[in-house]
């Protein structure tokens, strides 16, 4: 008679699947590919310049024209789309905001350079005053208080002219209540129907930003905080409320940010609702990889296709990151 095992050889050995790169890559549940990256730049004014971020280590502010000379790396890349924030001087700030729909402003003169030059790059824009604010802040302050409808009225106005200068996904990252809902009226009414609305809809008070204000220069502007209208780390269920919210008001994708540290929100967001779903690597995320990597302490490489596989296998279609050319280039081999 044949011998069969005893009941406690392991009939099931997991790791037969794990021995070698070509059986893992037979059993891989969850792919990470350049399509599921967008690559956030930030925009100076000047020309062919770049300028380092100290606190967001290989990453730099470009000029227009090196804005361009990105895209095309993205493109060769495979990366499908950019996402665009300009830097703007204490000097530029002013309390009426009015260069934030400037036909002419640093962001609308980027598209129509990019759009130009590589004109099958996706490009998408920053919706919110605080580039622009002397007071540092996403809307208006008014007596000590960022007012809601007056800002929503500037958000479309801004909305606007980055639709008429040819961008693709409109971002409003400013959190005030109501403003998905104008903003798509007045898209719809322009004949600007086609412009997709990228919504950051569970957007929380995180102290992850911290890099970022430095990169658009914002840190020395910013009067108070956010926790007026940017949601309560605390509060997973009135952020869910937010997507809801900015889906039923003309979304058609919607954003959690920051990213990992509310990979719980990525899953639950997806699950409950199934629309197309993004998250942001912000900066602060992005520097503390950069920052034990350049100490020797963590595999950069390793570690940052790592924490990107995590957003996917939390049910992101994509990835807003710093990481994404290099990303890309590990991609590619």
């Amino acid at each position: 008679m044949p011998q069969f095992p005893t009941a406690s050889y392991p009939l099931a050995r997991p790791r037969r699947l794990r021995r070698t790169p070509a059986l893992r890559a037979m059993v891989r549940e969850t792919a990470m590919t350049p399509d599921n990256l967008i690559w956030p730049i930030f925009l100076q004014a000047g020309r062919d310049e770049e300028s380092a971020i100290a606190s967001m280590p290989g990453v730099t502010r470009r000029t227009v024209d090196r804005a361009v000379k990105a895209a095309r790396e993205a493109r060769d890349l495979g990366i499908p789309a950019m996402c665009l924030f300009p830097y703007t001087g204490i000097e530029s700030r002013t309390e009426d905001c009015a260069e934030a729909w400037s036909d002419d402003n640093l962001t609308n003169t980027a598209i129509r350079a990019i759009k130009d030059a590589v004109p099958e790059m996706a490009l998408m824009t920053d919706i919110a005053l605080d580039p622009y604010n002397i007071n540092g802040h996403d809307g208006f302050v008014e007596d000590g208080e960022i007012v809601n409808d007056r800002t929503v009225e500037a958000l479309v106005k801004m909305a606007l002219a980055q639709a008429r200068a040819g961008a693709d996904i409109l971002g409003p990252s400013d959190m005030m209540d109501g403003r998905i809902g104008a903003i798509r009226a007045a898209l719809e009414a322009e004949g600007h129907g086609h412009v997709s609305i990228l919504s950051y809809a569970a957007k929380f008070a995180s102290a992850f930003y911290g890099p970022f204000r430095d990169a658009v220069g914002a840190s020395g502007a910013l009067k108070g905080d956010k926790k007026t209208y940017q949601v309560d780390p605390a509060n997973p269920r009135e952020a869910l409320r937010m997507v809801a919210r900015d889906i039923a008001e003309g979304a058609d994708m919607v954003m959690v940010k920051p990213g990992m540290s509310y990979l719980d929100l990525c899953r639950r967001a997806k699950d409950e609702f199934g629309v197309p779903l993004f998250a942001y690597q912000v900066s602060g995320e992005y520097a503390m990889i950069e920052a034990a990597a350049q100490n020797g302490w963590l595999d950069g490489d390793r570690v940052m296709m790592e924490s990107l596989l995590a957003f996917r296998r939390a049910g992101c279609d994509g990835v807003l990151t710093y990481f994404a050319p290099r990303a890309a280039r590990a991609m590619a081999g």
